[in-house]
């Protein structure tokens, strides 16, 4: 697992010798607890103030500390930098002398990104330091609402730009240094930033880059569900495919084979890591880009939305000293967050964590984490014969993909560690008969699992535009309900409003049931009984499903009928 990344400015404190062991070590705990930046956590805990912090940087950096209260930012100033430039850097221009700019960060100390905002603008930039919660509300204030330089700003200019079309139409694709000149181009580099920027803003999970035969496809995946772009010209598709790959350090020149890559990136404050993987389809590479935004996801156990019985049941569970216990559900339905949520809680000092994941999503402090790769053999049974020798107390298998891996689990659990996995099934009884067909003996399964839980993420109404109305019987008889049940219960749905891109769902939650092994479902799994059976009598012994679930969400105005039939 990678070491919590120290910031450039603790970093440059500490070298001064202004912050001693204990602070540092506290002062980044707090970071990786928390998504505040590193000039608020510092002043918070009464290390050094702004102004100190400030000083410190400038004389680093060889220049000077001015101040945004009392400059004035005349639209001459302003237009050197392009709103979207601006925000994407999160920089101010503060000053232009001729061909010069000066431009104040937010994050000084990157001079990787001070290079790459001068290589954008076309000018020199003077880098000096001021107050970043000014220069926070000064971006605010002068590019605020105004989307200035919009995605349909530069695709009008891409478009129009007849020279890119014809150096691309006329470039060798075999070519490594060509493909790299061409992702390079300032128009390309500007886009594609604003496409990554536009996809965080708008809470996307994936973005999708689609080649077809007559046009260049762009798609956000928020909540679930995929909106599209407005499309780029056809041929920006390999500029602006390149450019992802020279931003994940992948090969350019191969356009035959699928290739699987990282990118970081900096959003103010924000570190939003990209997992990249390309697939050369008929008309060009089809690329997705999987957004993982560490501010953004809370790993913490309360904020899984879990119901009081399976919050109780969870964190009973992970506290036991073995057995196995298994978060199941289809792809994306939120199965790593829960179980990294709940190895957040056991990661205490007094015991050792070991994940094997494929690929790592989050790096979490303390915790020992693999990353599974078949292509150089190393696979998650290999993985877990190791675990075994490195002392654990809790592991954390990504996913239990095959009998060896299922058996090496198992035999974990009896050696008195805990597991926790996931599983591909449509529901929790579902896993049991899953790990049956695998070739796993009954025996073995009734005696290590503990429990399963099955979760669905469903999009939650938009609290500004929802409307109470009347379901019609149809509607009722999806949810095997009839008029007589309902009582006094209100059903909502979304009219769609600005706040919710007119889709009249924001966010999501889940839903979710929990089948716990007793000893009557421990009988049926020894005698090889079908799931189906397994499932009555899980709900004749009190298991509440995922669509009775879903009702307490529709009840309580949290989502709407479409959602939990669509997903249950």
């Amino acid at each position: 697992m990678s070491e919590p990344t120290s910031s450039p400015l603790l970093a440059l404190i500490k070298e001064k010798g202004l912050i001693d062991d204990l602070q540092y070590e506290e002062v980044q705990a707090e970071q990786m607890r928390n998504a505040k930046p590193m000039w608020q956590i510092l002043q918070d805990f009464g290390i050094m103030d702004v102004e100190s912090q400030l000083q410190v940087q400038a004389d680093y950096l060889s220049t000077e500390v001015v101040s945004l209260r009392d400059r004035e930012l005349t639209p001459q100033i302003l237009s050197a930098i392009p709103a979207s430039t601006a925000r994407m850097y999160q920089c101010l221009p503060v000053g232009v002398f001729g061909n010069t700019v000066q431009v104040a960060f937010v994050d000084p100390l990157d001079p990787a990104r001070v290079d790459e905002l001068g290589f954008v603008i076309k000018k020199d930039v003077q880098l000096v330091v001021a107050d970043p919660a000014q220069i926070q509300k000064a971006l605010e204030k002068v590019y605020g609402g105004d989307e200035g330089d919009s995605v349909s700003d530069i695709l009008r200019e891409l478009g129009a730009d007849k020279d890119m079309a014809a150096e691309v139409e006329a470039a060798d694709t075999d070519n490594a240094a060509v493909l790299a000149d061409i992702a390079n181009e300032v128009p390309i580099v500007r886009f594609v930033n604003l496409v990554l920027f536009q996809a965080v803003q708008d809470r996307a999970s994936d973005i999708h880059f689609e080649p077809f035969e007559d046009e260049f496809k762009i798609r956000y995946r928020v909540d679930g569900a995929l909106y599209e772009m407005a499309p780029p010209p056809k041929h920006l598709a390999l500029p602006v495919v390149s450019r992802i790959k020279v931003m994940a350090n992948l090969n350019i020149s191969e356009r035959r084979l699928p290739q699987d890559g990282r990118v970081t990136f900096n959003l103010g404050p924000r570190t939003i890591d990209l997992r990249v993987s390309t697939l050369p389809t008929q008309f060009g590479e089809s690329v997705v880009l999987r957004v993982l935004d560490r501010s953004a996801v809370n790993l913490e156990v309360e904020s899984l939305g879990l119901p009081k019985y399976i919050y109780d049941y969870v964190l009973d569970a992970i506290q036991r000293p073995n057995g196995i216990f298994v978060v199941t559900g289809p792809t994306g339905c939120g199965k790593t967050t829960t179980l990294y949520s709940c190895l957040r809680r056991v990661n205490t000092i007094d015991s050792k964590l070991l994940t094997a994941e494929d690929p790592v999503e989050y790096d979490i402090e303390g915790i020992m984490q693999v990353a599974i790769n078949d292509a150089a053999g190393m696979t998650f049974s290999k993985a877990l014969r190791s675990f075994l020798r490195q002392d654990p107390d809790i592991i954390m298998v990504g996913e239990m993909r095959d009998l060896e891996t299922a058996q090496i689990s198992i035999q974990a659990s009896l050696t008195g560690h805990l597991v926790l996995s996931t599983l591909h099934t449509n529901d929790a009884p579902g896993a049991v008969t899953r790990l049956v067909d695998m070739g796993v003996e009954p025996f073995l399964i009734s005696s290590t699992l503990m429990g399963v839980l099955g979760q669905r993420l469903v999009r939650t109404s938009c609290k500004q535009c929802r409307t109470p109305f009347e379901p019609t019987e149809n509607q009722l008889s999806l949810l095997n309900l009839s008029p007589h049940d309902l009582g006094e219960k209100v059903f909502y749905y979304g009219r769609g409003c600005s706040n919710c891109n007119d889709t009249g769902y924001k966010g999501r939650k889940g839903i979710f049931e929990l089948l716990t092994i007793s000893e009557p479902i421990r009988a049926l799994i020894n005698e090889r009984a079908p799931t189906v059976v397994v499932r009555q009598k899980a709900v004749e012994l009190g298991m509440i499903t995922l669509r009775e679930d879903g009702l307490r969400s529709i009840f309580d105005g949290d989502t709407t009928i479409e959602e939990v039939v669509k997903y249950t």
